[in-house]
């Protein structure tokens, strides 16, 4: 289906870059019911959104007119969540509106502010620009939106994601009322709905996805993996795929930044991108994966919306993401405008149940596997070099002359094999992977009893004490609740760490994961003894845990072994058998004995009478005070009025003045005038000196 009528300038722009069908968003955006009206569109990451506003917006810009007038206050603002998707959008709408004469300028962070504010003087038509640079330039008055004609908002709900919606509202707030609003996202949740009632006005409603399928284009596959193996999976994914562009995903900076200095330690060609890099470092590492300089980009979650590149044919998960939107547009960095791309999850052991229920929530059908083994990857380098151009291309008389050289000092074969060595030495080598089972088997719990006292655990409890088993001294039993234990048959394994050691379950159950790549629900009964820890393994799995456990112990102090016995000696704490080492020793639990109680004879003693005596109260005569009787004292009362005390007239002294010498006052000195004796009085007469009169400075 070709692309309806346009502008004329456009349809020209469209020829010239290759564009022959329309995909399905560009088509609905086209549709004489969605002209000059506000647009909500929902539309796959990689359908064409970015050339779709483009030619929405052409009506309300050009109207009837092939060319844009002279730049002035822009006509039409977009806003973007990222700068590599702001500088992406610029880029497709430059070479668009190319022929209209049309000025698009960017207003991105990291970018020169100076040269934005001279950009933006000097007059433009088209702003593309991130949410912060755009308040910036709104709150210094230097982008005027006075005349603004419509407003696009591209991956909106990526922008509320990332904590934008307040300089959102104060840009929509800042345009006019009367402009068109087209917001365009790979989803429509309910604030993206409210944003929609809020600042559209009787909304055309373009939705493209089928939310009941899953993208077409992309491959999915599951890759259960160890925790501590995610590199490894990484390596021996890229090296099995060999795409000519691959994506890995982290979670954090320094995941990023990490597993970005390990490929580059294994020979791959990686760049970095995150946040803590500067915008030009972003835009080189870009453009190294658009030359072919890169193969290898490890981003963070933030770069999932703004890298658009053709070459890109593989996405890797490294580590899951936070939910079913990031799932998706993390995907949908491959499989872009009709090419077809690979994503890969890698799904630790410990967070099978997040990844099902990530893939449940995106309804994406996904393939379950195991990770690619040393050996795939050795056989599919075969395969490739026999299958590379170097064997088909035409060979200059160059190359002739010294192939006629070589055969004449070397054999056929040693040229060969100096070939497969040349081959192979600029291939990273594979890793070795502990293999793993494919899609993961959901064991059904068993119904749990009505009442908590018929449980099995604890009526097997009860019967063992009824018998008189118990655990041995200084041993610690951890043992599962009855719904976690597994029915299948168990297998014993011996760990050289104990109580001495100050063993505790909270780290030895994981030491037990990590060493022999197994679950917790893969692990039975623990018994931590003073120098040695039992342990129980499902038999399905013991083999293949014994196996990780000699590969993985080269670098640990913990040893772990098969323990000698059956199942059920062990279980029952039973002896070492004959011909097995002393080492191999297994406690047993201590039985409870029953000791016999003596019975010695009771001596008859008579008994003691403690009986109180009675002793007989004895009347005495109460003695009888009469206080009519006593013979009261006359005290007589002392008078304490004030004594007529005579003042003593004491004479006077009559303190005559002494004359005090002064020193005499020597205006030119600072010190007093020591050049002669002082006379014995001298009066100054302070008053009769003229005072003098203030003068006010000039």
């Amino acid at each position: 289906m070709p692309f309806p009528t346009t502008n004329p300038s456009l349809e020209r722009a469209l020829v010239e870059k290759g564009y022959d069908e329309p995909t399905s968003v560009q088509a609905a955006v086209l549709q004489p019911e969605a002209e000059d009206r506000d647009l909500l569109v929902s539309a796959q990451t990689g359908s064409g959104k970015t050339v779709a506003y483009g030619l929405a917006l052409a009506t309300t810009l050009l109207g009837g007119e092939e060319r844009m007038g002279a730049p002035g206050a822009p006509l039409a603002l977009v806003i973007a969540p990222t700068r590599e998707l702001a500088m992406q959008v610029q880029r497709e709408l430059i070479w668009l509106y190319g022929s209209t004469g049309a000025r698009v300028c960017a207003c991105i962070g990291g970018m020169d502010v100076r040269r934005e504010a001279r950009a933006l003087e000097d007059g433009c038509h088209i702003v593309v620009g991130t949410p912060g640079r755009l308040r910036d330039h709104l709150e210094r008055n230097r982008l005027d939106v006075s005349s603004l004609r419509a407003v696009v908002l591209d991956e909106a709900d990526e922008m509320l994601d990332l904590g934008f919606r307040e300089d959102m509202e104060f840009i929509l707030d800042s345009t006019p009322e009367e402009r068109r609003t087209l917001l365009f996202s790979a989803t429509i949740p309910r604030d993206i709905a409210n944003l929609a009632r809020r600042y559209q006005n009787d909304a055309f409603r373009i939705d493209t996805v089928d939310q009941s399928q899953p993208h077409g284009d992309i491959d999915y596959r599951a890759i259960r993996i160890a925790p501590n193996e995610i590199e490894h999976a990484c390596v021996n994914v890229l090296r099995n795929v060999e795409a000519r562009g691959a994506i890995i995903f982290c979670q954090t900076r320094e995941a990023v930044r990490h597993l970005h200095a390990s490929l580059l330690e294994r020979g791959f060609s990686a760049v970095a991108l995150s946040g803590e890099y500067s915008q030009s470092e972003r835009t080189h590492a870009l453009q190294s994966l658009r030359d072919g300089r890169a193969r290898v980009c490890v981003a963070t979650d933030v770069a999932a919306r703004g890298i658009d590149l053709p070459s890109i044919e593989l996405v890797i998960h490294a580590e899951l993401p936070s939910d079913r939107d990031t799932l998706l547009h993390r995907s949908g960095r491959t499989g872009r405008a009709g090419r077809k791309g690979s994503c890969v999850l890698l799904v630790p052991y410990t967070k099978r149940r997040k990844a099902e229920a990530l893939i449940a929530q995106a309804r994406i059908d996904v393939l379950w596997g195991n990770p690619p083994t040393a050996e795939e990857i050795r056989l599919a380098d075969q395969q490739r070099m026999k299958e590379d151009p170097i064997f088909t291309e035409p060979s200059s008389e160059e190359d002739l002359a010294l192939t006629k050289m070589l055969m004449a000092d070397r054999s056929a074969e040693e040229i060969a094999g100096a070939l497969v060595r040349m081959y192979r030495a600029r291939l990273p080598a594979p890793e070795e992977l502990f293999e793993a089972g494919g899609a993961p088997e959901r064991r059904e719990r068993p119904e749990r009893p009505a009442r908590e006292r018929d449980r099995p655990d604890k009526r097997a409890r009860e019967e063992r004490r009824t018998r008189g088993e118990f655990p041995g001294l200084g041993e610690a039993v951890v043992d599962k609740s009855y719904s976690q234990r597994s029915s299948e048959p168990m297998v014993w394994f011996r760990m050289n760490v104990g109580r001495s050691n100050n063993a505790d379950p909270k780290w030895i159950l994981p030491v037990i994961c990590r060493l022999g790549h197994v679950t917790k629900n893969e692990i039975g009964v623990i018994k931590i003894f003073d120098r040695e820890t039992k342990f129980e393994i499902i038999e399905s799995v013991a083999a293949k845990f014994m196996a990780s456990v000699r590969k993985s112990s080269d670098d640990e102090n913990v040893n772990i072994q098969p323990a000698a016995g059956t199942v059920q000696e062990l279980r029952k704490g039973g002896g070492v058998k004959a011909d097995e080492p002393a080492s191999n020793y297994v406690r047993p639990d201590f039985v409870k004995k029953d000791y016999a109680k003596k019975e010695y004879p009771k001596k008859d003693y008579p008994k003691k009478s403690f009986d109180k005596p009675d002793f007989a109260k004895k009347d005495f005569p109460k003695k009888s005070f009469d206080k009519s009787d006593a013979p009261k004292k006359d005290f007589a009362k002392k008078d304490f009025s004030q004594k007529d005390i005579a003042k003593k007239d004491y004479p006077k002294k009559d303190f005559a003045a002494k004359p005090y010498a002064k020193k005499p006052f020597n205006k030119d000195s600072r010190g007093p005038d020591t050049r002669g004796p002082a006379p014995a009085a001298v009066v100054r007469d302070w008053d009769s000196k003229p005072k003098k009169k203030f003068r006010p400075p000039t």
